[in-house]
């Protein structure tokens, strides 16, 4: 992972994101369709240390539900935003992958590493949103 400086740099002139934004409308919906659980935003746009302006957290159930909607968000971003990820962790083992699209990071993880890593708790101060259908 990159230091807290290089992050917090490489957002400078990157457009601010919302809600209504098309990636983020694209990656909510791709994770829906792969049938993702327990679907949070976070909006970190008010807090000042974070790296990116929202969280997109959810869960799947085993190692290849976790591909399929990593493979699913990665291609459907590229395919109506054409953007890729900045950068990306966790391909290899599937429990907890990280899809860094600059102001928007997806994590797809596991239910025991999403209870033992509490995301929503450690970034409490933002505002968060259930996109469960």
């Amino acid at each position: 992972m990159e230091p807290l400086e290089v992050l917090a740099k490489r957002k400078k002139g990157v457009a601010r994101l919302n809600k209504n934004s098309k990636i983020f409308k694209t990656i909510i919906k791709a994770i829906q369709e792969k049938k993702g659980e327990n679907i949070v935003s976070l909006d970190l746009r008010k807090i000042h240390e974070a790296v990116a302006d929202f969280f997109i957290i959810c869960e799947a159930n085993n190692q290849p539900q976790i591909r399929a909607i990593t493979d699913f968000v990665e291609e459907e971003v590229k395919k109506k935003c054409s953007e890729s990820p900045y950068h990306y962790e966790g391909k290899e083992n599937m429990y907890w992958v990280i899809l860094d699209y600059v102001n928007i990071v997806v994590h797809i993880m596991m239910p025991e590493q999403r209870k033992f890593y509490k995301l929503e708790e450690m970034w409490s101060d933002a505002e968060l949103t259930e996109h469960n259908l």
